[in-house]
């Protein structure tokens, strides 16, 4: 018998791969190789066996890290260990495919098809202003999502009517097919073609959703959004997804929340930041001066001898953290702004005061470099 493959090998991932890239990888072999996607070939047969054993393993913590230890001893009676006992590879791909669109591959049965399904989760997005997001809103959203029929609450048939179970294959929604193979008779499992799967036959189809028993609908729904949401955080919605099947849970509503930005003030993490201008008397004298915040302007004194570029905190001025609600902080950052278009009078005021605090370039480089050379 020819030696296993590596169960990472066989899904083409590492052995550092997460539960995210095993199903990828697992949802991608498993419809290639699938018994219904190839007809007749053993090969391909063999592969999809191999693949769902190798899911099988490093799906379930407990058997990866018996794998990661002792490899495919840990499986082998022969070797002390436990075996598959009865594991069934069609469950993990009812489990992904929700039992319809193939056949349930191996083992069969009616597994597939009364498997309790979850519904999927619908994804949207929604544009809210950057005090929306900082304050918190309502918002109404609209969304495309699957719900029962209402007219036949799911069955597929015309009111007054019920689905009759299936002649053909009794209401398993499966049938057995034989296929001769290199090793001999081989056996599986297929959806039944009269009843598609069901185990039922509807002969009077629900006019509402052409007898399928789900219906997609637009729907709108108003939303709270939290205060200090930031830009593509998501909101989830619990049940209000796609409806479930076979008495499975709905999905989830998933709402990414994008925030426009402000022409005043940007955001980092939960502190605000801005830039003010201010007059050179202000600067050089002290002032009290106006502060825009969220809440709007608040007074803010500066020091006199104040620089351009000098950064300023007013604590609790930010936006709430989502979470804690505990506010960050505004932080300001001050412009001096130069006089232009100067009259002679305030020319010759500025010539004076230049000269009685020997103000000039020169003094200025020449006291500079004395720091700098020590000399």
């Amino acid at each position: 018998m020819a030696e296993k493959r590596d169960y990472y090998e066989v899904l083409g991932v590492g052995k550092d791969a997460t539960e995210a890239d095993l199903k990828k990888a697992y949802r991608t072999l498993a419809k290639k190789y699938h018994p219904d996607m190839n007809p007749g070939d053993a090969e391909a047969e063999q592969k999809f066996k191999e693949v769902n054993e190798a899911y099988g393993v490093l799906s379930d913590p407990d058997k990866k890290s018996k794998y990661d230890q002792f490899g495919h001893a840990a499986f082998d009676p022969a070797s002390g260990g436990t075996g598959f006992g009865g594991f069934d590879f069609s469950d993990i791909f009812s489990s992904f495919f929700g039992g319809g669109g193939f056949g349930g591959g191996f083992g069969g049965g009616n597994s597939g098809r009364s498997r309790a399904v979850a519904g999927e989760d619908v994804f949207t997005r929604i544009d809210i202003t950057f005090e929306e997001a900082a304050f918190g809103c309502k918002k109404e959203v609209s969304f495309n999502h699957i719900e029962k029929c209402p007219d036949c609450n799911g069955s597929g048939a015309a009111k007054g009517t019920s689905p009759e179970t299936c002649n053909e294959c009794h209401g398993t929604g499966q049938v057995s097919v034989r296929q001769n193979t290199a090793f001999g008779m081989f056996q599986t499992s297929r959806p039944c073609s009269s009843c598609r799967g069901t185990g039922k036959i509807i002969k009077t189809p629900c006019k509402n959703c052409n007898s399928r028993g789900y219906i997609k609908i637009k729907k709108k729904l108003e939303v709270s959004i939290p205060a200090g949401i930031d830009n593509g955080q998501r909101i989830a919605l619990r049940n209000e997804g796609d409806c479930g099947r076979n008495g499975g849970p709905n999905g989830d509503l998933i709402i990414e929340v994008r925030v426009r930005r402000h022409a005043f003030f940007e955001r980092e993490g939960n502190n605000i930041y801005c830039e003010i201008p201010i007059a050179f008397t202000e600067a050089a004298l002290g002032a009290e001066i106006d502060v825009p915040t969220l809440e709007g302007n608040k007074k803010y004194t500066i020091p006199e001898g104040t620089q351009t570029g000098s950064s300023f905190v007013m604590s609790g001025k930010g936006i709430a953290d989502i979470n804690t609600k505990r506010k960050g902080d505004l932080v300001f950052v001050v412009n001096v702004e130069v006089p232009k278009n100067l009259n002679a009078k305030q020319k010759e005021l500025l010539t004076e005061f230049a000269k009685s605090c020997n103000e000039s370039n020169n003094s200025k480089k020449t006291s500079f470099f004395k720091k700098i050379f020590n000399k």
